[in-house]
């Protein structure tokens, strides 16, 4: 897939709005009873920036983006900072966050991933795009050196140096970016002063990779 690995510069987006969105596909029965499915293993994010951008130059820097994505063309990353750690956005990352699995004694790869919900009903998602430097890995509570793994910074798969041992939980804390490309074909400036405007929204849309 065509993507660039350059994160949305973040003044560019202070005051977007947006959030996960699902695909629900429903039939009312004769009865009235409803049959529910959905085609989406996983939810889908959207967000609309640019709206409160008012500086000129913050305009051009956005549209320079846009320019440098080729439009739609390219994906790239974008911080949602509603959902970008693998704790709650208040709190501090850290290396019992989220797990990872369990080791067999022969595997050393495991995919980052942050759990939504509890118990039964909770659903993983796969990071893909975590941010360099925040990952921290832990085994059964005891946490790694950061020369004893390595991160694919355009995958999110952690290799461990050895293997864990079987049975052994491995659990990790990070921040992660969202995938995303623009939504749109073009973006519109109106001139209001000799150095302020306004921009209408523009859309984003996370990608699969």
């Amino acid at each position: 897939m065509a993507f660039h690995e350059v994160r949305l510069p973040a003044r560019l987006a202070f005051g977007s709005t947006g959030g996960v969105e699902r695909r629900t596909e429903i039939v009312t029965l004769g009865s009235g009873f409803e049959r529910r499915s959905t085609p989406w293993a996983q939810g889908r994010r959207r967000y609309l920036i640019g709206a409160n951008l008012r500086s000129l130059d913050d305009m051009a820097a956005l549209t320079g983006f846009f320019e440098a994505r080729r439009g739609r063309l390219y994906g790239f990353r974008f911080r949602d900072f509603a959902d970008c750690k693998s704790c709650s956005p208040g709190a501090a990352v850290g290396p019992l966050d989220q797990t990872l699995g369990e080791g067999d004694g022969t595997r050393a790869g495991f995919q980052l991933v942050k759990g939504y919900g509890e118990g039964d009903d909770a659903l993983e998602r796969r990071i893909v795009k975590p941010v360099e430097g925040t990952v921290r890995i832990s085994i059964d509570g005891m946490e790694l050196e950061s020369g004893s793994f390595a991160v694919g910074a355009a995958t999110g798969l952690v290799t461990l140096a050895e293997p864990p041992d079987a049975g052994a939980v491995v659990t990790a804390g990070f921040e992660f970016d969202t995938p995303v490309r623009f939504d749109a074909d073009r973006i519109e400036v109106t001139l209001e002063s000799f150095d302020a405007g306004r921009m209408a929204a523009v859309p984003l849309i996370e990608v699969r990779v």
